[in-house]
């Protein structure tokens, strides 16, 4: 394993042609998706690993051609590191975070960012007091057959909007002998809300307006799940693998439009993701059944007058440059190509902290209103 430097000196001088010089901490999402997406990114160049177990760093490290450390305070230390892509589990997420703002250090953040909505307002203030910029990647922004749906509305297409429902409904987690891990833990930010309810609600709240009523029950499957150490005992699960939710987004004459979400992570042969948004004008459906990647597969339709439903063309000026077998590597090097440009530019982020606070207290808002059976408030 090679160590990163920890340079003297002060960070290197960079015109906003320049890469901007970028380290990945955590070796799964960050390794399939973002190291990829950075070395295709013009705008970004990926120059070190980061992860606490040194076999591992090893082996990504060899594979990546590029210098690792397990120690995150070298990896700080290094002036010629501008920026971190932090992709680890959540619940280690908001400490690392802290720890890499107050080094000056630019971030790019999975989601959830932390384990809830104060975690994500204290990285607001630090970031602010900072001056650093920090993304968060919700990546369904900058999906093209997105972006045409979000274009559409704001046209006026859909008129008034009377009705948003949010389909969700994944089998990753359905085979009950997949190990036990931090997703089945509660406290760990596992859980079918955090990993797609954070993008579902960022989505709604893009598209339509912000949650300002939400009613919500969650339910575990799959209640235990096999150590991954071979011994064959169970381990309990916490963490909720289906969600449902009534919301209310403030949007349209009324001041509030009503939306409907269904997430899971268990439903063997669900039908994907699927949105649909009816108003007084037309009627928008967007959505894909592909359980792979997320993002290959999505289609948009539209109805105008009870009309059938008919499919709306690609918008070519929206298309990627580029695409690969994992869909999800062409939305995230869009995504990075905007956290660079507001780097160099010295503005603020979006999708950024600002959105990512709004979306973790409509998770919180989910989890607090599946226990106690009540309405929460958010607006």
């Amino acid at each position: 394993m090679s160590a990163v430097p920890a340079t003297a000196g002060a960070p290197l001088a960079a015109s906003p042609a320049t890469p901007l010089r970028v380290a990945i901490a955590g070796l799964g999402f960050g390794e399939k998706v973002h190291l990829p997406a950075l070395r295709d990114q013009p705008l970004t160049e990926p120059v070190a690993l980061w992860h606490p177990r040194a076999e591992r760093l090893e082996a990504a490290c060899r594979a990546a051609e590029l210098p690792g450390t397990c120690d995150f305070e070298a990896l700080l230390a290094d002036p010629a590191i501008e920026a971190l892509v932090i992709a680890t589990p959540p619940a280690v997420r908001f400490d690392l975070a802290c720890r890499a703002l107050e080094a000056g250090k630019h971030l790019l953040l999975e989601k959830p960012v932390g384990l809830g909505a104060g975690q994500v307002e204290e990285l607001r203030r630090l970031a602010l007091a900072r001056r650093c910029c920090v993304a968060v990647d919700f990546e369904y922004r900058a999906v093209p057959v997105f972006q045409q749906l979000k274009a559409l509305l704001e046209q006026g297409t859909l008129g008034e909007p009377y009705l948003v429902k949010l389909d969700w409904l994944m089998g990753s987690r359905s085979d009950a002998s997949r190990p036990w891990n931090w997703y089945a833990q509660a406290d760990q930010g596992g859980g079918v809300i955090g990993s797609l309810g954070s993008h579902a609600f960022d989505t709604l709240h893009w598209l339509i307006g912000p949650t300002l009523e939400l009613t919500a029950s969650t339910r575990v499957a799959i209640p235990e799940r096999p150590l991954s150490d071979g011994s064959g005992r169970l381990a309990a699960v916490d963490a909720e693998d289906i969600a449902l939710a009534q919301l209310s987004l403030g949007a349209g004459v009324n001041g509030t439009v009503p939306a409907q979400l269904t997430l899971a992570a268990v439903t063997r042969r669900g039908r994907g993701y699927w949105i649909e948004l009816y108003g007084s004008e037309a009627t928008l459906v967007l959505g894909s059944d592909n359980q792979g990647d997320y993002v290959h597969g999505f289609q948009l339709w539209i109805s105008r007058g009870g009309e059938p439903l008919q499919s709306v063309s690609p918008d070519p000026a929206l298309a990627f440059a580029r695409t690969w077998v994992d869909g999800r590597i062409a939305p995230v090097r869009r995504l990075l190509g905007w956290w660079a440009e507001a780097v160099r530019a010295d503005r603020p982020m979006v999708p950024g902290l600002a959105e990512a606070a709004l979306s973790q207290r409509c998770c919180d808002a989910a989890q607090r209103s599946a226990a106690s059976g009540l309405q929460e408030r958010l607006g």
